[in-house]
């Protein structure tokens, strides 16, 4: 594997959504550090097995992508919505990407190679790369079997929304909480008196 870098062509031009959202999700974890609480701390932990492991591992790569096993499909549509959670796209999108990189894996065409460098296999496809979240005509070419369901279909226009209804579901169960309990960081005085 080469370990040359990509310089960003004038061809490619940012996608300004995506990288928005990258900015504010950084920016909110930042804040976060000045409002920690363990309890907190474990739902974050158990949201992003919920994301990660349930979403991504188990649903979007082995289920959705490899058909590794079958289950219910009120399991699959389950693990989809998990897998929105990451922000990493809907259905269509995730798995048709990954087949695409399986398919010209570290050759012309592979969505994220590392032979485009470190930058590019983990950050600059998001930002730079082609974008196709929301394009199921093109996505339906590999990924037909996901693109079969209407639901699916759904999701792939719309992964934002569980995202959005979970953060409405977490700020109306417990709001923005300071480590001393206030009920927004920096009004109570021990917040204050730290600052």
């Amino acid at each position: 594997m080469s370990n040359h870098t990509v310089s960003i062509s004038p061809e490619r031009k940012i996608n300004w959504p995506t990288s928005l959202v990258l900015v504010l999700l950084h920016i909110g974890a930042i804040a976060a550090l000045f409002c920690f609480s363990w309890k907190v701390f474990l739902v974050a932990l158990a949201l992003h097995w919920i994301a990660v492991g349930f979403g991504i591992s188990l649903g979007y790569h082995r289920l959705h992508t490899h058909q590794s096993y079958q289950c219910p499909l009120w399991m699959q549509y389950a693990l989809a919505v998990c897998g929105t959670l990451t922000l990493e796209g809907g259905p269509m999108f995730w798995v048709g990407t990954h087949r695409i990189h399986h398919a010209k894996s570290d050759k012309t065409g592979d969505p994220h190679s590392p032979r485009e460098g470190i930058y590019w296999s983990h950050m600059g496809w998001i930002v730079f790369g082609e974008t196709h979240h929301n394009d199921n005509d093109y996505m339906t070419k590999y990924a037909p079997d996901i693109a079969r369901h209407g639901f699916y279909r759904w999701l792939n226009n719309y992964h934002w929304v569980p995202s959005v209804i979970l953060a409405a579901i977490l700020l109306a169960w417990a709001g923005c909480r300071c480590s001393c309990g206030a009920s927004a960081c920096g009004s109570c005085s021990g917040c204050t008196a730290r600052g």
